[in-house]
């Protein structure tokens, strides 16, 4: 017999109980159902966990993709609003005081706080086992550590944990990307023990997601970002690319690239996916579809087409690129690497989510250094809007200083006031 469950209701008491350790709520929303309902049944545990991934794919997804996309030059800012006036203004001028930072902060502290009562409950439910209780927690693993790269990319130190009884402590980036590998790396290796179940699919990923490539796709992210260059080769060449793994909306859950599109207003892009001069290249179909150009009015289009449309968990040729940088990295085969970019550049037609260049196959120099800029050049026309640009722009050691603000206005963001003020152990904040 199939159950339904809402996801909604037990994401409204995740927000309220299960926020991160450093903040108290003192407000009760009686209309939803008992701590002990949610983590200590199957129903609930399900309930969360489908709720998680459809956190993440509204909150998360509006904070991690758009703020740093203002801080990248990706978008630019142009509600009269203060919070976007100063994402947009950057440098000394971004204050602590700003509230999207805050909500970037608190949304991946609950990201965090309900993936960690899905780890530690879900077992003790006697009714969830198997393949439905592998994949669960592997869901659950693998939201803890979106959150934590999330945090990694704009945060220079960040915690690893919630409490709510401590104040949790920081620790450097470094080592908050190292404990979302690792989580990561549990996730895989508990599904290759025991495979997740077509009950789990039908509960709780749904068809869209193939929990299985989206680990390796992410391990693949996020061992890059470390430095991890084989470790990244390896998980990316894993990943099943086949398939078209994506977020799901619907009336009440809307697209969130939508709803700034066509509610909030809040962000227009720049030209040519807001690169110099330099790394822009002319005839690269992607612009068109990411970008809607009427005159000198340029509009978001791309994954925000609709209320309903879909939203790429990771895009498949973010995977050829991912392989590319590696081989450079470790000082593969230069032709191996070349093959991987042309194989993002002349793809014309064909790509499971209709992000295709193009493009005439690469014709300049192939030395590492020129390949590199090469990937970055199309890592930033590929995964425009996808939150990656920022860590990107820092791990190619693009230009920057405190007047040029081309490819970004910060290297990292300051720590929100609100949890300066409720925790003792938060560092001093980086200095652009």
């Amino acid at each position: 017999m199939n159950k339904r469950y809402n996801p909604i209701k037990f994401t409204l008491l995740a927000s309220l109980l299960l926020f991160a350790g450093s903040c108290k709520l003192d407000t009760v929303n009686l209309n939803a159902p008992a701590e002990t309902d949610v983590l200590t049944t199957r129903e609930g545990i399900i309930g969360l966990s489908v709720g998680l991934r459809q956190f993440n794919s509204t909150n998360g997804i509006n904070a991690a993709y758009f703020y740093p996309a203002v801080t990248s030059r990706e978008l630019q800012g142009v509600a009269s609003f203060t919070n976007v006036l100063e994402l947009e203004a950057g440098g000394t001028a971004l204050p602590t005081a700003n509230g999207n930072i805050l909500t970037l902060w608190s949304n991946m502290q609950r990201m965090m706080t309900m993936s960690q009562n899905i780890i530690d409950n879900a077992p003790k439910v006697s009714t969830l086992t198997g393949g439905l209780l592998s994949g669960i927690i592997a869901n659950a693993e693998l939201f803890k550590a979106i959150a934590l790269g999330n945090l990694a990319v704009s945060f220079e130190q960040a915690n690893i944990n919630t409490s709510t009884t401590e104040k949790v402590t920081f620790v450097p980036r470094a080592q908050v990307l190292a404990e979302a590998i690792r989580l990561l790396d549990d996730a895989i290796a508990r599904t290759n023990t025991t495979p997740p179940t077509a009950e789990f699919t039908t509960l709780v990923a749904g068809s869209r997601f193939d929990l299985k490539s989206v680990l390796y796709a992410f391990s693949a992210r996020y061992n890059l970002m470390a430095g991890n260059y084989a470790a990244a080769l390896l998980s990316a060449n894993l990943v099943d690319q086949t398939k078209a793994n994506a977020y799901e909306y619907n009336a009440q859950s809307v697209n969130p690239i939508w709803n700034n599109i066509n509610t909030l207003k809040y962000y227009t892009p720049r030209a040519g996916f807001g690169l110099p001069a330099g790394l822009f290249e002319a005839g690269d179909l992607r612009l068109n579809f990411y970008v809607s150009i009427v005159g000198t009015v340029r509009t978001l289009t791309g994954f925000g087409a609709t209320q309903t449309a879909n939203v790429p968990v990771y895009l498949p040729d973010e995977i050829k690129l991912d392989k590319a940088e590696a081989m450079l990295r470790t000082g593969g085969s230069l032709t191996d690497a070349l093959a991987q970019i042309n194989a993002v550049r002349t793809q014309a037609s064909g790509d499971l989510f209709g992000v295709n260049a193009g493009l005439p196959a690469y014709s300049g120099a192939v030395t590492q250094a020129d390949l590199l800029v090469e990937v970055y050049r199309q890592r930033c026309a590929e995964l425009f809007l996808t939150g990656q640009r920022w860590e990107d722009s820092r791990r190619f050691g693009r230009p920057f200083s405190l007047t040029d603000f081309t490819e970004r206005n910060r290297n990292f963001y300051p720590y929100p006031d609100q949890e300066r003020l409720n925790n003792p152990n938060t560092p001093a904040d980086p200095a652009i």
